[in-house]
């Protein structure tokens, strides 16, 4: 478990590259879009990040649930604040939801033993 936070960055560091990497406008301005709709705004970043992280849970995303948890990690979230948010995606989401719940689980440790 103590790899699963730089396997993940590392991968999807890679891919990102070889995406980017042919230019696409229309992918290129996706991942833009992306990037700038989690910066400061009428909401706070901490809000923005819960937000995509209880999005993520409902729509089974683990790449999604793992970004946004290591950028909840990052802003200064707390362990209760997550798992209050993805209560929530449990809820709205339903049983599915549970096993990326438990993925969650196991990134958020792997988060807080770096």
């Amino acid at each position: 478990m103590s790899n699963l936070v730089e396997d993940f960055n590392a991968y999807r560091s890679k891919m990102n590259d070889k995406i980017l990497a042919d230019n696409n406008k229309i992918i290129k301005r996706i991942f833009n879009l992306d990037t700038n709709a989690y910066q400061e705004g009428a909401l706070d970043v901490k809000t923005k990040e819960l937000l995509g992280l209880v999005a993520s849970a409902v729509l089974r995303c683990d790449d999604c649930i793992r970004y946004h948890l290591e950028n909840s990690y990052k802003a200064g979230l707390t362990k209760e604040q997550v798992v209050e948010a993805l209560g929530i995606a449990t809820l709205v989401g339903g049983t599915i939801v549970i096993p990326h719940l438990r993925r969650a689980y196991e990134f958020w440790d792997a988060l807080e033993q770096r």
